[in-house]
């Protein structure tokens, strides 16, 4: 009876903890229709708001101040990856879960350094999106297994010349023949952040032309040919 007795409190305390609050931003109704689904589902958990771009994700968060942001990394209205830094300085206890379909481990190594704890791939979220949120709400990272795998195998190489290494990558991809435009779309980057990033380079190589970064990327091996 005793025994009983312990094991009724106990899940009466589970029953009435506070649910791990959530914030969902996508921009596909859709998507988001059977990400909420799946998060529902969660007797924790209660999604208390959905976004559909960027600037409406941020407002959620710092009205709501919810334990995890869920941010799929392309939306509208901004780029993710840089509003990261600023979520979670206005929200510092909201932890940051990036769902993208960008599987380039450089995707993720710029998500974690901007911030987010989670980095969970649309085609693996019905198996992985969950264990990411129950991990961020408790301060813990998580990696898409297979992605962490690439990370962990890619050498570690100094960026050349002091460039960090989102310069490099802006740097290689102009070598590539892209426009700001295209590098801005490719990186989810602002176009601004991308003229800021070049300049940036020119003057760190004390370059000026595209030919001379072009010839600077393909000596240092940036690109292949």
């Amino acid at each position: 009876m005793h025994d009983e007795d312990v094991t009724f409190a106990s899940d009466d305390v589970a029953d009435h903890a506070a649910p791990i609050r959530i914030v969902l931003a996508d921009d596909h109704a859709v998507v988001r229709s059977g990400l909420r689904l799946l998060l529902d589902a969660e007797k924790d958990f209660e999604v208390v708001a959905e976004a559909g771009d960027v600037e409406s994700a941020a407002r959620y968060v710092r009205g709501h101040h919810p334990a995890v942001l869920v941010l799929d990394l392309n939306m509208p209205g901004g780029s993710s990856l840089e509003a990261i830094p600023g979520i979670r300085e206005s929200a510092p206890e909201t932890q940051v879960v990036v769902l993208t379909m960008q599987e380039e481990p450089a995707f993720a190594r710029h998500a974690l350094s901007a911030g987010a704890v989670g980095y969970v791939l649309k085609e693996a979220a019905d198996d992985e999106l969950v264990e990411a949120v129950r991990r961020a709400a408790r301060g813990e990272t998580y990696l898409n297994p297979r992605l962490g795998a690439r990370l962990a195998a890619e050498p570690t190489v100094g960026a050349p010349d002091d460039l960090s290494e989102r310069e490099v990558d802006v740097l290689r991809l102009i070598a590539l023949g892209h426009t700001n435009a295209e590098i801005a779309e490719q990186l989810y980057l602002s176009v601004r952040t991308v003229e800021t990033h070049r300049a940036h380079i020119q003057q760190k190589l004390r370059l000026t032309s595209r030919a001379e970064l072009v010839r600077y990327a393909l000596e240092r091996g940036l690109v292949n040919v």
